[in-house]
């Protein structure tokens, strides 16, 4: 193999070195997952998309019933808007069909349900995988990092923010509220760069306004918001989670710009999670992320199979459930150990 990738650089589920993976190598190997195939995609958006309809119109009866019947639905219903997301993102990597056109509009029909723009998400996201892992490029579709010397360099007023930002709390619940409720009605950092993305994001704001008044005028108004709003923010709750944690994480991979390597990056820098099945269906196998960030055409039923050709990376920053809760204290990155660490180890190191 040529250009090995240093055995230091990838790493199990213990944070142990593991033997050299050919990450180069690796990339070019999965080429022949790429390929969508055209039944199974209409097949996973049938039991995606007609469930979760299915389920939100059961809810919004059920509230004659009583709140906490239709509210027992919010999970199972966020779930399902979840996956739906997850093929709105196969379509914006051009995975979920042969077709551009085919995956373009798909992914725009789904924006309205996910509240996503999908020109607009699908700029960003392109941004975020082409600079995974360089801290040169932060801040365009990642969830905001700083590193250690950063943190310290900051005023007293910049340190605060920081830290209210990277709390639990506001990651997983205030922050999902706003991205999908408030930020994404604006093409935010894209104002400049063509008309294209304000039509993206003005187009999805009126099939959602269009689609909520139809239904406040069906069911009332208080309805539709009691059904809706925990619907979304469960599944944006949890998009914003799984997120997290397939980037930020102790044994993560940062560089700056001159030692920054695309594919070290993109296989190092992102995690394994290990889901229950139930819940692996429901997330579009997205647990399987380096596998993703280095192969980003293969469409998400097509993962699962990566792993069982290549068994080896079922051990590359490998995460359970329960093993995603200390990577959520992580706040900065230790250029010098080359590592996630908290507030406090860096107060620490400091001393």
């Amino acid at each position: 193999m040529q250009d090995p990738l240093p055995a230091a650089a990838v790493r199990d589920s213990d944070g142990a070195p593991m033997a050299e993976i050919d990450a180069k190598e690796l990339g070019r190997a999965l080429k022949v997952f790429h390929a969508p195939k055209a039944v199974r995609s209409w097949y996973e958006l049938g039991i995606t998309l007609l469930p979760f309809v299915a389920l939100f119109a059961a809810m919004l009866f059920a509230l004659d019933a009583g709140y906490w019947l239709a509210l027992a639905l919010a999970p199972a219903a966020g779930l399902l808007l979840l996956r739906l997301f997850i093929i709105q993102h196969d379509c914006g990597h051009g995975a979920f069909l042969k077709s551009r056109s085919g995956n373009d509009w798909i992914g725009r029909a789904l924006g309205v349900l996910t509240l996503t723009p999908y020109d607009c998400w699908r700029r960003s996201h392109a941004l975020h995988h082409a600079a995974t892992g360089n801290l040169d490029a932060r801040g365009f579709g990642d969830v905001d990092l700083m590193t250690v010397r950063e943190y310290r360099e900051s005023s007293r007023l910049q340190r605060l923010g920081y830290r209210v930002y990277r709390h639990p709390a506001v990651l997983l619940g205030l922050g999902p509220a706003y991205l999908f409720l408030l930020r994404h009605r604006l093409p935010i950092g894209l104002m400049k760069e063509g008309m294209r993305y304000w039509v993206s994001a003005m187009a999805t704001n009126v099939g959602l306004i269009a689609l909520l008044a139809a239904l406040a005028w069906v069911f009332g108004l208080a309805t539709v918001a009691l059904v809706f709003f925990p619907v979304l923010l469960t599944a944006a709750s949890m998009g914003v989670w799984l997120f997290y944690i397939q980037h930020q994480f102790e044994n993560a991979h940062w560089d700056r710009k001159e030692d920054w390597s695309f594919h070290e990056a993109a296989l190092a820098g992102s995690s394994y999670l290990k889901l229950p099945a139930v819940l692996q269906w429901f997330t579009g196998n997205i647990g399987i992320h380096h596998v993703h960030h280095l192969a980003s055409r293969i469409p998400f039923y097509r993962l699962p199979e990566v792993l069982r050709e290549f068994p080896a990376l079922t051990e590359v920053n490998r995460f359970t459930t329960r093993q995603t809760i200390k990577p959520l204290v992580l706040a900065l990155w230790d250029e010098e150990q080359r590592r996630m660490v908290t507030f406090r180890e860096a107060k620490s190191s400091l001393r």
